[in-house]
């Protein structure tokens, strides 16, 4: 089955390097009017709304009499509250659209979906997505994000978490919460499942399975410059490169793939109120 349909791509993939493990890719919003992209990043973003916050069957079933309604339900299902400066449901869209555009990946579960009151945290990996290989094999994308706007803490509390979160246990805890989400509409539900059984060893999913991290953190380049010419993407790399070994050089689990996307922003709390406003706008359409 084809990807549903995506949003056109925003996000300027400005390093992107597989030769490397874990892998990495450095993303750019970019500059219009030799400002930073935050109000027009902050609407493309929101067009992931609807595949994000929804189950598949609902996608299925959104046509030009329920739109409006199920878009306003989706916004709400992101949060509500005016607390929101250290909310991170907008990593989780971040990671989302990204792992989308990048690798072309496929939603499995709409984890927000489940929630079971608005506002509350949704614990657990932050994405869980496949990706159909080139031997029409599926492997599994979980994700982890932070939304940040200082690089140290971010790279700090995501190894933390990817320790925790790859332990045996947790991984069993974590698989049979993921299966019981799956919509068995999604055409790869039954392949999935399989896949998460605990009949089967980690070691074979973990042969088949990547977890990818996205981190951002207001920028020092990004602050010295207004638009993207050669002198800011050849000290956008450096930085990027600068703040992967960082994340490389911690104790990360050696037994599964990982891939850091690595999104300066200038700056968060900027970027935040954009998202905050526009969200509260489609919570009203």
């Amino acid at each position: 089955m084809n990807a549903p349909t995506r949003p056109a791509p925003f996000l300027n993939v400005l390093v992107h390097d597989l030769s490397v493990a874990p892998g990495l890719t450095g993303l750019c919003v970019g500059y219009e009017r030799e400002e930073w992209r935050s109000t027009q990043f902050a609407t493309h973003i929101l067009e992931w709304l609807s595949e994000f916050a929804l189950k598949h069957s609902e996608l299925s079933d959104l046509n030009s009499g329920n739109a409006v309604q199920m878009i306003r339900d989706a916004a709400k299902r992101v949060y509500e509250s005016k607390k929101f400066k250290n909310r991170g449901e907008f990593g989780e869209l971040f990671l989302h659209a990204a792992i989308r555009q990048v690798f072309n990946s496929l939603p499995a579960i709409s984890k927000i979906y489940y929630k079971t009151a608005r506002n509350e945290t949704v614990k657990g990996f932050d994405a869980v997505h496949v990706v159909v290989n080139a031997a029409n094999e599926l492997e599994l994308w979980l994700g982890e994000a932070k939304f940040y706007n200082e690089v140290t803490r971010a790279v700090r509390d995501v190894v933390a978490e990817l320790q925790h979160h790859t332990q045996t246990n947790y991984l069993r805890d974590e698989f049979l919460l993921i299966k019981g989400k799956i919509d068995s509409a999604w055409p790869h539900a039954k392949a999935l499942e399989g896949f998460l059984s605990s009949k089967k060893s980690l070691d074979e999913v973990f042969s088949k399975a990547c977890i990818a991290v996205l981190l951002t953190y207001d920028s020092d380049c990004l602050a010295k410059y207004r638009k993207s010419d050669a002198a800011y993407k050849a000290d956008f790399e450096v930085e990027i490169r600068k703040h992967y070994a960082a994340f490389a050089g911690k104790k990360l689990p050696d037994d599964i793939s990982i891939h850091l996307f690595l999104l300066p922003l200038h700056t968060k709390a900027k970027l935040l109120k954009a998202l905050d406003e526009q969200l509260k706008a489609w919570q009203t359409i």
